[in-house]
């Protein structure tokens, strides 16, 4: 075999680490291998965490989080950044301020509450997402419940997907995904800047194992935007690779299991 001297596109996601092995760095990791690119990690917190739910979480210091930031990008530079789990008012704050320095697209997952309903982020935190993170966002994530924990709208239906993207935009990313998987009928998310609008639908999988789903989206697009994608055809990309992999979820242990993030190399597909 020759060897491979084409350096793959590098994409680096700033977040918390699940021991599962189904959400967070792990599923970003994945997620990032399967499309291709180079995945790098910064750490912002462990977590004790299983199918069942989140048992413990540890956030790191602000100095080590800012320390694995600059270490992997003054040397080996990024061409998209995706965030997640950011436990604290500092550590949304720091990352923020470091994401503005960094001429890279940014994948904003505004993670508030685990698929367990355990809560991931401060709410005192939400501020700091509203008014550092989210301006420095390409794209931002929000499922119906982080959108409604960052505007106060509560979506029923898809006319309140629309304003809820609109009040997200006024935060200030230039694009917003709003994820509608929790309402009832197939899957459907609203893409949009606020000008254009993509309504990305997709048939529902009757499969509880969908542990990773918000974390693999939001990996799925900053991979496809380090390839040189444009954001609607990133995102249509990335909700194909997550419908795909939601089929494909096992079980594990004895509560909800993960989405199978190999699932485009496994021989049964």
């Amino acid at each position: 075999m020759p060897l491979r001297t084409a350096v793959p596109p590098r994409v680096l996601t700033v977040a918390g680490s699940d021991s599962g092995g189904g959400a967070g760095i792990q599923a970003d990791l994945k997620t990032m291998l399967a499309l291709g690119v180079h995945g790098m990690s910064v750490l912002t917190a462990v977590t004790a965490q299983n199918s069942l739910g989140v048992q413990g979480a540890w956030e790191l210091p602000v100095e080590a989080v800012r320390a694995q930031y600059r270490s992997v990008v003054d040397d080996i530079g990024v061409q998209a950044v995706k965030t997640g789990m950011l436990s604290s008012a500092a550590l949304v704050e720091t990352v923020a301020a470091l994401l503005a320095d960094t001429d890279a697209p940014v994948v904003v997952d505004p993670v508030g509450v685990s698929k367990h309903g355990d809560p991931l982020l401060a709410a005192e935190a939400l501020d700091s997402v509203r008014t550092k993170l989210l301006p420095v966002a390409t794209v931002a994530t929000p499922n119906l419940d982080e959108v409604a924990q960052l505007t106060g709208i509560a979506v029923t239906d898809e006319p309140g997907m629309r304003r809820a993207a609109a009040g997200i935009l006024a935060h200030g990313p230039r694009w917003v995904v709003i994820k509608g998987g929790h309402l009832p009928g197939e899957a459907v998310d609203l893409l949009t800047d606020g000008d254009e609008e993509h309504w990305l639908r997709a048939p529902r999988h009757d499969n509880r194992h969908t542990h990773g789903t918000g974390c693999t989206l939001a990996s799925a697009i900053a991979s496809g935007l380090a390839r040189g994608e444009d954001v609607p055809t990133a995102v249509r990309a990335a909700k194909e690779y997550v419908t795909g992999a939601i089929a494909a979820g096992f079980p594990l242990g004895g509560g909800i299991g993960p989405v199978d993030h190999g699932w485009l190399t496994r021989t049964s597909h």
